[in-house]
């Protein structure tokens, strides 16, 4: 169980990011008074708990209903970490764990970012999503890996809200060397781990046993 709490934990730091949305949050809220930014922190990170636990209950039930297998999803979602993890490593931002340049330039001209972008995407964002559904299929029901998974996206979320309170010193304090050390560190530990949900879901698939001269060995 700690093992699915660690994989769960270092899953959502990576996809996440908490670094960099305080960061992004603090300059999107630069003339905002610290109890605008506190309210919008906290309102932002209840909105994104909301959305990610009702995929984490529900995510299972829509694979389902769309007819999409397990190790089909391992495989899509296995790559998903994959393009995220090259973000990371290389210091580039894409749509998936961030917001776009259009994105940045709508946020600037509101006043409440709490449900956009901040909520959605930068914390609840489709690969964060891609992530709960993911690891909650791999717990195969058992409710005791279930709430390990759920337990290190909450503890993640937590250190979200608590670094977006501090956002400004966070910034400060890491400078944007700081910063993408960490996501460089923490991507290369989402490449191995998205490289193993896509061989994991390979091997589920038995595509391999379909080819000649493989499944004889």
């Amino acid at each position: 169980m700690f093992e699915t709490a660690l994989v769960s934990f270092t899953t959502f730091f990576a996809v996440i990011g908490p670094f960099d949305v305080a960061a992004l949050f603090a300059a999107l809220t630069a003339n905002a008074t610290g109890k605008e930014r506190r309210s919008m922190a906290i309102k932002g990170v209840l909105i994104a708990t909301g959305v990610l636990l009702l995929f984490a209950v529900f995510g299972k039930a829509t694979l389902n209903l769309f007819g999409i297998s397990l190790p089909a999803l391992k495989i899509a979602g296995g790559i998903l970490l994959l393009l995220i993890s090259i973000d990371l490593v290389f210091a580039r931002h894409s749509g998936a764990n961030s917001t776009t340049k259009e994105e940045n330039k709508e946020a600037e001209k509101k006043q409440d970012i709490s449900v956009f972008p901040l909520a959605t995407p930068l914390i609840a964002g489709p690969g964060s999503i891609g992530a709960v559904i993911l690891l909650m299929a791999e717990t195969h029901g058992d409710y005791q890996l279930g709430s390990m998974v759920v337990l290190g996206m909450v503890g993640i979320l937590i250190m979200t809200l608590v670094l977006l309170l501090v956002a400004t010193q966070v910034q400060k304090l890491l400078g944007v060397t700081g910063l993408q050390v960490v996501s460089r560190v923490v991507g290369v530990l989402l490449a191995a781990l998205a490289v193993q949900f896509v061989l994991d879901g390979v091997e589920a698939s038995n595509l391999l046993a379909s080819i000649p001269g493989i499944s004889s060995r």
